[in-house]
């Protein structure tokens, strides 16, 4: 299911194609899980492979401990220093494990496209290194919302 469209702020907000170059270039994200006792905010590095999310997380945090126990998740991604050089992309969806819970590295078709870019965007390698702690969530966007006040009248 395509995510829905951003129905406010549509003057400052982003062209997809500016969502994608946003989200490539920007390093760390903030994510919100649903905790028992309520929201649980936590910074983490990320991809975007054009449709998803893609974090590795480590399985033993309390991160993953609300997503496997409510998958509904919501993201931002910022920059900007001065009130109008604000821009940022928020993603509200759900978040799902993908492949091997921890990540042993084993060939997997699945993970071959975020490992790529995680290896490339965070180390600068082709290949990602393992360690046996962290493992793969994929968020697929049910609502994507930008935003750019550099867009805005001066």
């Amino acid at each position: 299911m395509p995510a829905r469209e951003q129905r406010r702020g549509r003057a400052i907000a982003m062209a997809p194609t500016e969502v994608d170059a946003f989200l490539a270039t920007e390093r760390t994200c903030r994510v919100a899980t649903l905790s028992s006792d309520g929201p649980h905010v936590a910074a983490l590095w990320f991809v975007w492979d054009g449709a998803s999310l893609w974090l590795n997380s480590v399985v033993r945090s309390q991160r993953w401990t609300d997503i496997v126990r409510d998958p509904r998740v919501a993201v931002v991604v910022d920059a900007g220093e001065q009130y109008q050089e604000l821009r940022g992309v928020e993603i509200k969806g759900t978040a799902e494990p993908v492949g091997d819970i921890p990540r042993t590295g084993a060939p997997d078709p699945e993970l071959a496209g975020p490992e790529r870019l995680f290896a490339g965007k965070y180390t600068g390698r082709a290949t990602m290194a393992h360690d046996g702690r962290h493992a793969w969530l994929r968020i697929t966007p049910s609502k994507i919302t930008s935003w750019d006040f550099r867009k805005l009248p001066s």
